[in-house]
């Protein structure tokens, strides 16, 4: 299905591309002093967003603010820079192929929006090159933004140890928990586990309370990604394990994998969590719901649960009474020091950044363009009067003060965070542990749902070479 999408999306790229056009063979090495002395300068800025449609507020910021500012600034220093925003309002995978043509035939905007999963796929492509060398390192490394980023922020947008871009921010995962339900079941209220059993513990307690689901854990192929990314991921590294390693493997039927999955059968198979929600379409939406209404204990989520989903006036399934009856917790590893980098508590982050296009013709000027856009004046102007997590630690902790659950993620929680590989075959890896967990939810148990996954991920990768097993 991931191919079929983008080979049909092909079509509608070939006529944007023709009006596109920067001239260059990507293939080339880039030239960071190319035009370095220009006075007229053209840009171009790519983006799925569109002012009144999808991401609206990123497409009004760019349009209203971006724009003008930067234009207004070169005019200062005697260059005179015209922008043009290439909006779009599309399905993700209809503008990655869209950008992906672009960058392969070498035209399309200068700077280019990516989501930072499509990094790795699109560096190992030739698509991409290091920031570094389309601009060249005096001017990257020395950026005064790198030291507000997280290391863990900017892996994000990095390959192989080189930065392609700057991100646009970042996100974490926690475990929510009603703390009205917590009372009842002689719960703490700074409750914070420190293992999964501890996790499990106060599922069997909530279980005393009728009509309640103790814990909610995304599973199944229904809920898509956020299975892996608000389930079996974070799980994942709380064993000590990424879904593709350092070492270029990807986990098939391993230990790892199997006490993930042994977790899935525990949770599902003794009442702490409902089955049957996993396998409905809108099943996580639902989850939502209930959460809501008081009749989900714990539930793991990202940090955008809080302020779009049960955000008190304006949420998918507000909660009037959010900041008195939620708490949040860190996700706890396996056991303690077990996670990923010996950690006590894990994380799965995403978002997406901004890239320069090999192959403009203005580098350095894409690269200060590129710069004022992440800088912590425009940043704030991005976010505006409302809360989230941004890639600047300098602004987080300027705009977040007064919401406790988004500093505590951009404090604690994303500095812990793994990401998933930017590798194009990951969304049929992702396919496969779905899979294994509605496997364990209706019934199979975890050592023969790791070995239908491994023989699953063999087909996507043509063989057991790449694939870690024991």
């Amino acid at each position: 299905m991931h191919r079929s999408v983008r080979a049909i999306a092909l079509g509608s790229v070939l006529a944007l591309t023709a009006t596109a056009c920067l001239g260059s063979d990507p293939a080339e090495e880039a030239d960071p002093v190319r035009n370095a002395d220009a006075t007229e300068v053209s840009l171009t800025i790519a983006a799925n967003a569109v002012s009144g449609g999808k991401n609206a507020e990123e497409a009004d910021w760019i349009e209203n603010y971006v724009i003008p500012t930067f234009i207004e600034q070169q005019a200062e220093d005697g260059v005179t820079v015209t922008i043009e925003f290439q909006s779009s309002g599309v399905d993700d995978e209809e503008y990655k192929s869209r950008i992906a043509l672009d960058l392969r035939t070498g035209s399309g905007a200068d700077i280019v929006s990516v989501d930072g999963i499509w990094v790795g796929e699109f560096a190992e492509a030739g698509y991409i090159q290091p920031l570094t060398d389309v601009v060249g390192g005096d001017l990257v490394d020395g950026w005064e933004g790198w030291e507000q980023i997280n290391d863990a922020v900017q892996a994000n947008m990095s390959f192989n140890d080189e930065r392609y871009g700057i991100p646009a921010g970042s996100d974490g995962r926690v475990l929510f928990f009603n703390k009205e339900l917590f009372a009842q079941a002689g719960l703490p209220e700074d409750w914070q586990p420190t293992s999964w059993e501890e996790v499990l513990e106060a599922g069997r307690a909530l279980q005393s309370i009728e009509g309640v689901t103790p814990i909610q854990l995304n599973a199944g192929t229904a809920m898509g990604e956020a299975t892996v990314m608000q389930g079996a991921l974070p799980l994942l590294v709380g064993t000590g394990a990424e879904i593709y390693g350092e070492d270029e493997l990807w986990q098939g039927n391993t230990q790892n994998i199997r006490d993930v999955l042994a977790l899935y059968e525990e949770i599902y198979s003794t009442g702490l969590g409902d089955p049957t929600l996993q396998q409905e379409a809108q099943g996580r939406d639902k989850s939502f719901a209930e959460f809501a209404a008081g009749q989900i204990g714990i539930l793991m989520e990202g940090d955008y649960f809080w302020r779009s989903v049960i955000e008190p006036t304006a949420g998918v399934a507000p909660m009037p009474n959010r900041d008195e009856a939620v708490g949040y917790a860190m996700v706890p590893a396996m056991e303690p020091g077990s996670g990923i980098n010996e950690q006590d508590f894990v994380s799965m982050s995403g978002g997406g950044g901004r890239v320069l296009n090999p192959a403009t013709e203005f580098p350095q000027q894409a690269w200060e363009l590129l710069a004022f856009m992440n800088s912590a004046e425009a940043t704030k102007e991005l976010v505006g009067d409302g809360a989230r997590l941004t890639q600047r630690e300098d602004v987080n902790s300027e705009i977040l003060s007064s919401d406790p659950l988004l500093s505590f993620i951009a404090e604690e929680v994303v500095p812990l965070s793994a990401y998933r590989p930017g590798l194009a075959v990951y969304p049929e890896i992702s396919l496969a542990l779905q899979q294994a967990t509605l496997d364990v939810v209706t019934g199979t148990t975890p050592e023969d749902a790791a070995a239908a996954y491994q023989t699953a991920i063999e087909q996507v990768l043509g063989g057991a070479d790449d694939i870690a097993s024991d």
